[in-house]
């Protein structure tokens, strides 16, 4: 088969953190596979609550239905973010948001984990994001470093760093596996893991490997019901560049 081409939709315009997810995806691929990394052109500098995750949705799939060139599977670089629904719905190829990928892949190694995030103002988004996808009941909590999106990948990893004493806290809660709660943590899981000593999960990096076995496997997006292409309607001011997105280019 061809090398699977793997297209990954950082959820805000901060170059910095597409960088950062980037990095993360190239590392995550099989040495055939195909990886570019984009971020909306306009939107958000980071996605940090409800209104900037709805705000940030719209800009993915604004960013996607542009995008010229062809891919096999696309990966939603936003923790706990809306949108997978909508994508799915627009794509008939494999749409993994690296949410549920993530912890999909902690429950494979241990039968609880918590979530350790940036913010505060994220953890119940989070928490919804964990219920919609059917695996709340296996989360300990989700826990907040307290820290800016933006600044996240400027932590240093110590044992008495904000994310190493959250997730501390999670293990004492139940957790036995960790995932990291924000695309922008992304490259941080054996820093951290080596401080606590259990798996932790980097979620872009498991977003990638779930969208590339996909493609391996064959499998695209089922299109009997919940995820039909949209209905032939007026979109004023969307309308425009979607066809080629609709045909599956």
């Amino acid at each position: 088969m061809t090398p699977p081409r793997l297209l990954v939709v950082n959820c805000n315009i901060s170059e910095s953190i597409t960088s950062v997810i980037d990095a993360a995806a190239r590392a995550a691929a099989g040495p055939d596979a195909e990886v570019a990394t984009i971020a909306p052109s306009w939107g958000v500098a980071s996605a940090e609550g409800y209104l900037d995750g709805q705000l940030a949705s719209v800009a993915m799939l604004d960013a996607v239905r542009r995008y010229d060139r062809p891919y096999d599977a696309v990966v939603l670089a936003g923790f706990g973010e809306p949108g997978r629904e909508a994508f799915r719905e627009l794509l008939e190829v494999p749409v993994v948001d690296i949410t549920d990928a993530a912890v999909h892949v902690a429950l494979m190694l241990a039968p609880r984990f918590g979530v350790v995030t940036s913010l505060p103002r994220a953890i119940v988004q989070i928490q919804d994001s964990l219920h919609s996808a059917g695996v709340a009941a296996n989360c300990v909590g989700v826990r907040a470093a307290d820290l800016p999106v933006l600044k996240v990948g400027t932590l240093e990893i110590g044992p008495e760093s904000p994310l190493v004493v959250q997730s501390r806290t999670l293990l004492e809660q139940g957790a036995e596996a960790l995932v990291l709660g924000c695309a922008g943590l992304a490259g941080l899981d054996k820093e951290v893991s080596a401080h606590l000593g259990v798996p932790v999960i980097d979620p872009v990096a498991a977003g990638v490997a779930m969208a590339e076995a996909l493609v391996r496997l064959g499998h695209r997006t089922s299109k009997l019901r919940t995820y039909a292409a949209p209905r032939a309607k007026a979109r004023p001011g969307w309308d425009a560049g979607s066809e080629r997105v609709l045909a599956g280019l």
